[in-house]
């Protein structure tokens, strides 16, 4: 039983910055690789960052490496994403998925790969 709530959107403008939290509410926490989703009206949900059980591996979408970081914090069973440099091109609902295995690999760019959900926080970039 796991159930993941998100928080940390909202409005700003270009080139501001925003920090989004996923708190899993259990006891797993610990277990899970994690990753970050977005989706924009009448878009694909695309995976935007990922990052392994060990925090030893992250992976991040071409269009945000170098803005964005995905961390985690075991202890509080939370894992974060520094936006930095936000563009309108980033306008999304965010989502924090959990996956339950690592094989083949901690991450999967394709949502079926992951367990759990949040239910999305969103984020609207300006111009």
């Amino acid at each position: 039983q796991v159930q993941l709530v998100e928080s940390g959107g909202g409005l700003v403008q270009a080139g501001d910055s925003l920090r989004l939290s996923c708190e899993t509410l259990g006891r797993t926490f610990s277990n899970y690789a994690m990753g970050w989703f977005r989706q924009a009206p009448r878009k694909e949900r695309e995976l935007v960052a990922a990052i392994s059980r060990s925090r030893g591996s992250t992976y991040y979408a071409d269009s945000v490496k170098g803005r964005f970081t995905i961390s985690r914090d075991n202890a509080k069973n939370t894992v974060y994403l520094q936006m930095n440099s936000l563009k309108p091109e980033d306008t999304a609902v965010y989502y924090c998925a959990a996956k339950l295995t690592s094989s083949p690999t901690y991450y999967s760019t394709v949502g079926s790969g992951y367990n759990y959900w949040g239910q999305g926080t969103q984020v609207t970039v300006s111009s």
